[in-house]
């Protein structure tokens, strides 16, 4: 089992930016300290939801700050960026970090992040896979061309190029790439190309299951051998909170959630006008606290197993800074590592 913490960058009411990602940064040293496995960072642009703009970029300062822990992106926006430079830089944490980087990638959603970036709505609504591939290619050949639809650029060379040997390590075939799947659509266009899922902290266990079973049956319809399939190493995201009875922990986060999401989620705006229904925050955090492992360390040790046997998913990212309190935060990631984690093997 593999344990790693989800950070947004949360902006709570009453606090600046630079507290959020002041937390966010600690959070992740801590967690390196107590024995998670990973640290995933999220994305967003314009919002109080999350803080951090560049979720590769954040990876890469905390890469230089850690020496153990792996860094992934949860993920890096693909229709607001050239999939090229992103590759660049995945490339570049791969190497100088021994490794130690994982790309996330996703289609993110209709905002006016598009229109800020230049990329417009097309990118969203059919530019990824076209992206993504590009991406891909960056990742695995010496030279590229762009000769899509979008993207269309004479054949140029990889520099740095993943696939040269790391230190130590032998060949290595470049950082490994999870998308961000919530739709059948994407967990069909994931597992053509036999690449993990994120799957997000708002769906349960059940529909997690059926979101793998349809990706190993796309995988297989695809060509891909069963080994591969098999081998595939999704990620959940979800929520914990560790406290010593179960109603503690989930009046922390119901405390703190609910006027974090109202005013992150109030603050999306999309690029056409669109409506798009928010979820009810106190509603949504007491999906979360039920959903997740919230509650004593054996609570919580005890939930992060169930989802491992109903969904076989064996690789978590769980957001930990739902208290919006720095000192809270820390606790909460320690008490992951040192109580919550023995208990799982």
């Amino acid at each position: 089992m593999r344990v790693g913490s989800f950070v947004l960058a949360a902006q709570f009411p009453g606090q600046g930016q630079g507290e959020a990602l002041h937390r966010a940064v600690r959070s992740a040293e801590v967690a390196e300290e107590a024995g998670l496995d990973s640290v995933w960072l999220a994305e967003h642009h314009f919002v109080p939801y999350g803080t951090c703009p560049s979720a590769v970029t954040l990876a890469a300062l905390l890469l230089g700050r850690t020496r153990r822990i792996r860094v992934g992106t949860a993920v890096s926006v693909l229709p607001t960026v050239h999939p090229v430079a992103l590759g660049e830089q995945a490339a570049l944490l791969h190497m100088t970090s021994g490794g130690r980087f994982s790309l996330g990638v996703g289609r993110g959603g209709p905002w006016v992040d598009l229109e800020v970036f230049g990329a417009g709505l097309e990118a969203y609504e059919k530019g990824f896979p076209e992206s993504l591939d590009l991406l891909l290619r960056w990742l695995k050949e010496p030279r590229v061309g762009g000769g899509g639809g979008r993207f269309s650029f004479r054949e140029v060379a990889v520099v740095p190029r993943p696939q040269e040997a790391l230190p130590g390590q032998g060949d290595s075939a470049g950082p490994e790439v999870i998308v961000a799947c919530t739709s059948p659509s994407s967990v069909r266009l994931a597992a053509q190309r036999c690449l993990p899922m994120l799957l997000g902290m708002h769906v349960g266990d059940d529909e997690k299951a059926e979101m793998v079973a349809l990706w190993n049956r796309h995988a297989r319809a695809a060509g891909h051998a069963p080994e591969q399939v098999a081998a595939a190493s999704h990620v959940s995201a979800g929520v914990a909170q560790i406290a010593d009875r179960r109603v503690e922990a989930a009046e922390t986060l119901q405390k703190a959630m609910p006027g974090w999401l109202k005013q992150g989620l109030d603050a999306h705006v999309t690029v056409d006008g669109r409506h798009r229904a928010m979820r009810d925050p106190a509603a949504y955090t007491e999906l979360l606290c039920g959903l997740h492992p919230v509650g004593t360390p054996q609570v919580c040790a005890d939930r992060i197993a169930a989802t491992s046997e109903r969904t076989g998913i064996t690789r978590f990212a769980l957001l930990v800074e739902g208290s919006g309190d720095l000192a809270a935060t820390e606790e909460n990631v320690r008490r992951l590592g040192t109580e919550v984690l023995p208990q799982l093997g």
